[in-house]
């Protein structure tokens, strides 16, 4: 918890300055602060130290190992992002033909109860069999989330999205969290809810990222790699994991620089062009590798043909004409409003499980009904609605004849009894008759609750493959409408083209990507030419959803109280200067420092980090300062030095070495783990060769936009801030910038002040 305590003796300075902004000071009837509010900020959330620190350890490492020391790290960052690829596709292989496996084996029992019984006498057998099969496998699943890793829940993307904003989220990328997810969401899909296997390996490539780059696993503890032992800090893990993040993306959608976009507009605050390229390969080799063991999996070695695990098929025609775009417009205005409701509704359903569903069993009971009512609806759909087609019109896994002849398959019981990827398809490719209005309708509003009801649940589920689903339902009835009510215009006698824009539409309109998304839809459609479509249909659901509320991902990061840092700073701020919003008083230490102090000071105080200062006299202009900066020393590196006892060392930095921090990163002890003896209390610690002598500074007259904009862009955790003689007067943190949060609602916006509190 590294923000010091806030002083308010400058309110009167603030009303002076702030004269064009209007902040409104969120506060709580009689303190008590509402369950599920977005409102407030969590003290617990610390920030990672993306900012390196060059000390003299550093300086001296460099300086010795020389050149060839930079080349072998550059070699090795090029190799350990060739192996993140590798073993996240191969982890995304796992996760498909475990599916595969498990949901061949369950639809094809239950094809054989319901071809064998379709009568209402006995519907009750095809029932029990469904609903066992859907319990059975979604019950571990959940089990593992609610008790053993609950950070495996969802989908992952927003603690990932935290994570690269530089905000630590415990056992975010831990190898046993990894393994819930993957057991987690065979489980979830195979269990029958309206979720996906695409959003988690966006997580799971996080973790093997940040685990390998590391050389080094708290879980796997033979595994330790001291030729990675260089890597081993917050600055070097962020870029892995921004590598991990990509070629998650390209495995799951076959598109690498979809993958690359999308760490880049979802989550990293810093970028270069190294790291550009690197990110790229990481993709590449990801959907290569993920490519390759499929096609040797389906007999067909060396075919390459399977782009990812969420493949869309090939599309012959996809070509548009001008008006055409008016109606892409309007089908993304379609799916900005429903996004919107889901949003909506979604964050409501969220609040009521936050205060009524707050114990590991209730959490697990609402995935099993989610779990039975994904059974009995459909089957109710499946016998009341019959919709029966020639069984050679369309290559469907699991024909069910039901009421129909031979010859024919209810085309509405595909739709259920398939996996959702594979119902995504049948919208794109299924021929025109296939399905109709009668039986598309209730599809998309049941499959369209179940997906909200669904996201938030304590399983490991993806969002992509619902949203995905449900707008390809409402476009192909769109382009049904059209191809019925204009049967002589040739270019609308396309239901697939809309059903594909409608897709786009439902989930740019529920998580509000742009980029990134339109990039993967073109690669996974492999047409280039359809990229404008896309992408007006995409902004246009990003614009009015934007105008109701947040997009899902932001809306939950907020519930959760992390102090997430927006890309830009607040309106309007630049009246506000740094004296409104830093923290103050400081706590400092001097350059040499007593033992006893310093585990004083470790104890009674939660900053993560120390302004080192010679003590000065007073200035006396109003703002009282801390002694002239020197450095800044953080709260591990302390207890580093006193777990080593590194006591009475001069700046000599032969007497010491920057391993001892690599060696334990990024498990620090407490100091409440350091034992001392009286007299080892009463030695001296010489910070400067430790602590970082050229910390970020501004003037304390620096607006909050420039202070932002240096915090955000450097990917900082300590910013000091220093009078005109460079005496310490505040600092500022994460918090003390992330409490001003902009809000958007009906197409006004405002800034209001968030509570910060600390559990």
């Amino acid at each position: 918890m590294e923000n010091h305590n806030n002083n308010n003796n400058n309110n009167n300075y603030y009303r002076e300055r702030n004269q064009s902004l209007v902040v409104e000071v969120i506060e709580f009837k009689d303190e008590k602060i509402p369950i599920g509010t977005t409102n407030i900020l969590k003290q617990s959330f610390e920030s990672q130290n993306f900012d390196e620190c060059e000390n003299d350890l550093l300086v001296d490492e460099a300086q010795r190992k020389g050149y060839p020391y930079e080349i072998r790290k550059k070699i090795y960052r090029w190799v350990i992002f060739c192996i993140i690829g590798v073993l996240t596709a191969l982890v995304g292989v796992a996760i498909d033909i475990s599916i595969q496996k498990l949901s061949d084996f369950k639809y094809t029992k239950l094809k054989e109860y319901l071809d064998w019984c379709w009568d209402a006498d006995c519907m009750y057998q095809p029932y029990l069999v469904w609903l066992a099969f859907n319990l059975i496998a979604v019950l571990p699943g959940t089990l593992l989330v609610a008790f053993i890793e609950p950070v495996a829940a969802g989908s992952g993307i927003p603690v990932v999205k935290c994570y690269l904003n530089g905000i630590k989220i415990p056992h975010i990328v831990r190898f046993r969290t990894l393994v819930v997810k993957a057991i987690g969401v065979v489980s979830s899909v195979v269990g029958g809810l309206a979720c996906g296997k695409e959003g988690p390996m966006i997580h799971s490539g996080a973790v093997i990222a940040a685990g390998f780059s590391q050389g080094k696993s708290q879980f796997l503890r033979f595994l330790n790699l001291k030729s990675f032992s260089k890597f081993r800090d917050d600055r070097e893990k962020r870029d892995f994991v921004s590598g991990g993040a990509a070629a998650g993306v390209a495995a799951a959608f076959g598109a690498p620089v979809g993958g690359v976009l999308f760490s880049l507009e979802e989550g990293c605050s810093y970028w270069n062009q190294g790291l550009t390229w690197r990110i790229f390969f990481a993709s590449t080799i990801s959907a290569f590798t993920l490519n390759a063991c499929m096609s040797w999996y389906e007999n067909h070695p060396g075919n390459m043909s399977y782009d990812g695990l969420l493949n869309f098929g090939s599309f012959d025609n996809l070509n548009y004409e001008l008006p055409e775009l008016l109606i892409f417009v309007v089908m993304g205005a379609i799916g900005g409003l429903l996004g919107a409701f889901f949003n909506f509704t979604n964050h409501k359903l969220t609040v009521f499980r936050m205060r009524y569903l707050n114990t590991p069993w209730l959490k697990v009971a609402e995935v099993l009904v989610v779990s039975a009512v994904s059974a009995t609806i459909p089957l109710c759909m499946v016998y009341g609605l019959q919709q029966c087609v020639n069984m050679g019109d369309n290559p469907t896994p699991y024909p069910i004849q039901m009421h129909c002849q031979d010859g024919e398959y209810n085309s509405l019981a595909s739709l259920w009894i398939q996996l959702p990827e594979t119902t995504v398809r049948s919208f794109f490719h299924d021929i025109n008759g296939t399905h109709r209005m009668t039986s598309l309708i209730p599809f998309v509003i049941v499959y369209y609750i179940l997906s909200i009801w669904t996201y938030g649940l304590t399983v490991s589920a993806g969002l992509f493959i619902p949203c995905l689903l449900t707008g390809a339902a409402w476009g192909r009835m769109i382009g049904i409408g059209l191809e019925t009510y204009f049967p002589g215009v040739p270019i609308l006698a396309n239901p697939a083209k809309y059903a594909l824009i409608g897709a786009a539409a439902q989930l740019g309109g529920v998580v509000r990507m742009t980029i990134s998304l339109t990039v993967i839809l073109i690669e996974a459609t492999g047409s280039i030419i359809f990229g404008l479509p896309l992408m007006i249909t995409l902004l246009t659901a990003k614009w009015v959803g934007d105008f109701f509320n947040e997009g899902l991902y932001d809306i939950h990061i907020q519930l959760a109280g992390v102090p997430l840092l927006a890309w830009e700073p607040p309106p309007l701020s630049f009246s506000m200067d740094t004296r409104t919003f830093m923290s103050h008083p400081v706590t400092t230490l001097q350059p040499i420092e007593s033992v006893r102090r310093v585990v004083h000071v470790l104890k009674t105080r939660t900053y993560n980090g120390f302004p080192v200062v010679d003590p000065i006299i007073p200035t006396g202009d109003g703002i009282s300062s801390f002694g002239r900066m020197r450095g800044l020393i953080l709260r591990n590196q302390l207890i580093v030095m006193l777990q080593n006892k590194i006591f009475n060392i001069s700046s000599d930095t032969n007497a010491i070495n920057i391993q001892l921090f690599r060696r334990i990163y990024p498990k620090f002890p407490t100091i409440n783990d350091i034992s001392l003896t009286d007299e080892e209390m009463n030695q001296s610690l010489d910070l400067r060769p430790f602590m970082n002598p050229s910390p970020y500074c501004v003037q304390m007259n620096s607006s909050l936009p420039r202070v932002f904009r240096l915090f955000r862009a450097l990917g900082l955790r300590h910013l000091i801030v220093v009078n005109d003689t460079n005496e310490v007067v505040g600092m500022v943190t994460r918090k003390d910038l992330a409490k001003y949060r902009t809000w958007k609602h009906l197409g006004q916006f405002g800034v209001k002040e968030l509570k910060i509190i600390k559990k």
